[in-house]
């Protein structure tokens, strides 16, 4: 068959197909920073089998006003039950804010690594690396268990990375005072963000090498991890609460670069 359009009809032809193409990458454009600017939501899961800190209720309120500030809603629970298909698909991220001991039951771990493997977060603050040390997987996540402590001292801090959310507003040496974590079974693909320096304090075991807050990109999310956060100073402390955010945003997906757009 032969093409009867005339010249400028074709002009007209290829316009519209290009005016169409436009506007569905303007459509797909608006609509992805919709989705990026819509409010987010962490669940913050403070359920202790062990120890327990007396942290633990001023930081829920910390967290629940750093949300307010920054455009997401904050969920706090200590059911394990809340573990389940769903409620875990209502959230962005879930922050293990000072759990310890053996917290979730095997179906409720199967339920939580279902959640994340998903493209979700994982924020653990100090003791969540005290938690589910029978659970290999949750060690891997966690990128390490903890291994003792000495008591409450002033210590300083190496922030080895300054291009994270955690740490852009850090100075590359930080003195504070906080409850001091060894580790043991570090896992080598962690992301060390900062470091201790063993030479600050007393009664660090972990030598040259003392990994204090790390990241990881893992089994198809991301996991985030401050062994800061033990007294209840920490959650008044405004550098504390400017890197544990950090942590919260990276975790859901952001960048030092999308926050900058």
């Amino acid at each position: 068959m032969k093409n009867y359009l005339i010249p400028n009809q074709k002009k007209c032809v290829v316009s519209a197909f290009h005016l169409s193409f436009y506007c569905i990458l303007s459509f797909v454009s608006i609509s992805c920073s919709l989705k990026d600017k819509r409010t987010k939501n962490i669940m913050i899961f403070t359920k202790t089998s062990a120890f327990r800190h007396q942290s633990i209720d001023p930081s829920i309120d910390a967290i629940k006003k750093l949300g307010q500030k920054n455009n997401f809603k904050v969920y706090q629970t200590e059911k394990s039950s809340d573990f389940s298909p769903s409620k875990l698909k209502q959230f962005d991220a879930v922050v293990f804010l000072n759990t310890s001991g053996d917290v979730l039951n095997e179906i409720q771990q199967d339920h939580f690594k279902s959640f994340f493997r998903s493209g979700k977060g994982w924020v653990g603050v100090h003791c969540a690396t005290d938690t589910e040390t029978d659970w290999p997987w949750y060690g891997k996540l966690a990128g390490a268990y903890f291994n003792g402590h000495p008591a409450i001292q002033e210590a300083t801090l190496k922030v080895l990375q300054k291009s994270h959310l955690s740490t852009n507003m850090l100075p590359e040496n930080w003195t504070r005072t906080d409850e001091w974590y060894n580790f043991k079974d570090i896992q080598p693909d962690i992301d060390v963000l900062i470091a201790l320096d063993e030479s600050s304090y007393d009664g660090g075991t972990n030598g040259e090498n003392h990994p204090i807050s790390w990241c990881k990109e893992f089994d198809g999310g991301r996991a985030f991890y401050t062994a800061l956060g033990h007294t209840t100073e920490s959650f008044e402390e405004e550098l504390f609460l400017a890197h544990l955010l950090g942590g919260i945003k990276w975790s859901m997906g952001e960048s030092l670069s999308s926050t900058d757009k």
